[in-house]
């Protein structure tokens, strides 16, 4: 049973939505949803464009699979404000209180470029102290996305709370994490968060001017992916790489953050070796989408240049919407992991590259046309959402 809405709440509100791949985005009105138990209502202000909004307003990625909703609204992050909770709601949130987090796009009540979202409280961070909306909604994409790569994908340990005092040391720890586009939001969280685990051996793929900052979270080596011989340059690193037990790869863990065919995938086959995990960022871009240009999305990885892999490389496809699946990252993950990570400066927020705009339709498709013009690197685009607050 939900609450009624609050007086101050409208019973309607705007949304971003696409109605045809490749047309303008689209502004719609969607009905405010009244929160159940164990749901919070939301007055979204903030949100952050990413990859998956191009490739589903222009590519028009799996639009039928993600709610099966049409028009299909769009965002995958929201910030803002708890402004009613769910009868009998266990939780240690308010109302009043900045929240932040991660949701299904596509899904009407929970989607982020909408006005009010109503989600279940296992979706949603408390904004830390001192940290703007701005700011937090760099966040739970990108860091989830990151967290769940590492443990389902490439199977490595997180322990949480992470013991102290020494107390646990992660078996891997110097074994060689290879993360190609380094310098992307979720190459910024994998780095963070295997640094905090105690990963040692983790080397950054980005371009020049991101390495000094690549290091200070914890790349032990940077390459340039720009270089005419990057693939020489690592696979020379490798060859020094000491490594305990006969027939074990040399590079057993790789992430791919851009999934680009022949820009991260091809260069990756001729690096990865057998028995090196590959978790690859979906959809996998065969062609990008251009002013006058179709992109060419494929998500089952193991399309991406069959017969170029060496045996016995394990090829995994990134699905982060998937993550609540395992019930202890579903129940402590955004509404406990994410504020103490934050809190403790264990890991930083994005850059934020805030994008103006007259109103909230304007703001989303600039966000949109910088996304397609790959005019964006080593930031985040973030812009307001809500003309006002309440």
């Amino acid at each position: 049973m939900a609450s009624p809405l609050p007086a101050s709440i409208p019973a309607t509100h705007a949304a971003i939505a696409v109605t045809v791949p490749g047309t303008p985005l689209h502004l719609t009105t969607l009905p405010t949803v009244p929160p159940s138990t164990n749901e919070a209502l939301i007055h979204v202000t903030h949100t952050a464009s990413t990859p998956l909004n191009l490739h589903r307003a222009v590519g028009g990625l799996m639009l039928d699979n993600a709610g099966g909703t049409k028009p299909f609204i769009l965002g995958s992050s929201y910030g803002g404000t708890v402004v009613a909770l769910g009868p009998s709601t266990t939780t240690t949130l308010s109302v009043g209180d900045k929240v932040f987090g991660t949701v299904q796009d596509g899904a009407e009540k929970e989607a982020g470029f909408q006005e009010y979202v109503t989600v279940p409280t296992w979706r949603v961070s408390k904004l830390p102290a001192g940290m703007t909306l701005e700011e937090g909604v760099t966040v739970p994409t990108n860091l989830v996305t990151a967290v769940h790569t590492v443990v389902a994908d490439l199977g490595l340990e997180l322990p949480w709370p992470v013991p102290a005092g020494g107390e646990w040391v992660p078996r891997q720890r110097d074994e060689v994490v290879l993360v190609w586009g380094a310098a992307s939001s979720v190459g910024q969280y994998v780095l963070q968060v295997l640094r905090h685990w105690g990963y040692r051996h983790v080397l950054a793929v980005a371009g020049g001017k991101h390495h000094e900052s690549l290091r200070g979270l914890g790349a032990r080596e940077c390459f340039d992916y720009r270089g005419e011989n990057v693939v020489g340059e690592i696979l020379g690193y490798l060859d020094k790489v000491e490594v305990e037990g006969g027939g074990r790869s040399r590079v057993p863990y790789i992430v791919d953050c851009i999934g680009s065919l022949e820009g991260t995938l091809r260069p990756l086959s001729k690096i990865a070796e057998k028995g090196s995990k590959v978790a690859v960022m979906l959809p996998v871009i065969n062609v990008h989408a251009g002013q006058d240009r179709e992109p060419e999305l494929e998500m089952d990885v193991n399309k991406a240049l069959p017969g170029q892999w060496k045996e016995g490389v394990e090829l995994r496809g990134v699905r982060t919407h998937f993550y609540y699946k395992n019930e202890f990252l579903k129940n402590h993950l955004q509404p406990e992991i994410i504020p103490a990570l934050l809190a403790q400066g264990v890991v930083q927020p994005n850059k934020q590259r805030v994008v103006e705009g007259k109103t909230m339709l304007e703001r989303a498709q600039k966000a949109l046309d910088l996304l397609r013009d790959q005019a964006v690197s080593g930031e985040k685009l973030v812009w307001r959402l809500a003309d006002e607050e309440i």
